[in-house]
């Protein structure tokens, strides 16, 4: 028995004969006719019995038709999915981070995904870096990159990696003879930043300001290289998390230390909203770039 068996008996009672299955299957009458034949003779059995005005199922026919209608049920149901799949594996997808170091990551992440996933969009929006997750709630983002897991219940953040910063300093500062940076020695310093505001700052936000410590001195130096030359001429401390650093060429002159005595670690989320997750280029878009996080060097 083949497909076409059960299309043409699911047919036959829809449309109460052969005459008229032929006009929906666009297979001329005499040709049904042998298909039914044929596989009357396979079975062993009839499948209609015949009248000019009627064709009715035998007691076997009525077991076959049920099998036709399950069987074809499944098949549309099951080509619908495939095509929702394909419609859904194409989509633009608006990604920023809270932390500019790790802009250091993304690009290369970016050309591998449209290599593999031609179809997906993805847009680095730089200016969404200090606010994401208010930029997430508002729909004009996607997927956002954050150390801290958000708490609004709309949001789903998945934990992708833990890091640790130091603070990155001339090898002739006063303070590279200690083993681990204090916040009282950043509260006597130049602080370098990438930029402004303080609280999206992750040695602020989670080593100074928890102490009540704010520096002598802070300068906001958006290029990481400028930051580094001021360093390697022994102005100031700045810091970095120790993944970035391995992408960076650091001068011989500037050494990095831990910051407190247990080190300053933070957890990173990708964060996308609850209903988006359903959607497959976003699914595509999570499942790529959790596993390119698992065989980096972001967590060492």
């Amino acid at each position: 028995m083949e497909l076409k068996h059960l299309k043409l008996i699911k047919a036959i009672v829809e449309h109460g004969s052969i005459s008229e299955a032929s006009k929906t299957l666009f297979v001329t009458s005499s040709a049904l006719s042998h298909q039914l034949s044929s596989l009357e003779n396979e079975l062993g059995c009839t499948v209609f019995t015949r009248s000019k005005k009627k064709w009715s199922l035998t007691l076997e026919g009525k077991e076959i038709y049920q099998l036709a209608i399950k069987t074809l049920n499944e098949i549309d149901k099951t080509l619908s999915r495939v095509q929702q799949h394909k419609e859904g594996s194409a989509g633009k997808i608006r990604l920023s981070t809270e932390c500019y170091s790790f802009y250091l990551g993304v690009p290369s992440f970016i050309e591998d995904m449209k290599l593999q996933f031609p179809n997906i969009d993805i847009h680095l929006q730089l200016e969404a870096t200090h606010s994401p997750i208010e930029l997430l709630l508002e729909k004009k983002l996607d997927i956002a990159l954050t150390s801290k897991k958000p708490t609004d219940k709309s949001l789903l953040g998945t934990p992708i990696f833990e890091d640790e910063i130091f603070a990155l300093i001339h090898k002739e500062n006063t303070l590279s003879n200690k083993n681990h940076i204090s916040h009282t020695d950043i509260e006597t310093s130049h602080l370098i930043i990438h930029s402004y505001p303080l609280d999206s700052v992750s040695v602020y936000n989670y080593f100074l300001k928890p102490n009540n410590v704010k520096p002598q001195k802070i300068s906001a130096i958006p290029l990481t290289e400028v930051a580094l030359e001021m360093i390697e001429s022994n102005i100031g401390i700045t810091c970095f998390p120790k993944w970035a650093l391995s992408k960076l060429k650091l001068p011989e002159n500037i050494v990095f230390k831990p910051l407190g005595k247990s080190g300053l670690r933070r957890t990173h989320y990708i964060v996308t909203r609850k209903e988006d997750t359903n959607k497959k280029y976003i699914n595509d878009f999570l499942n790529q770039f959790i596993n390119k996080i698992n065989h980096s060097d972001f967590n060492t």
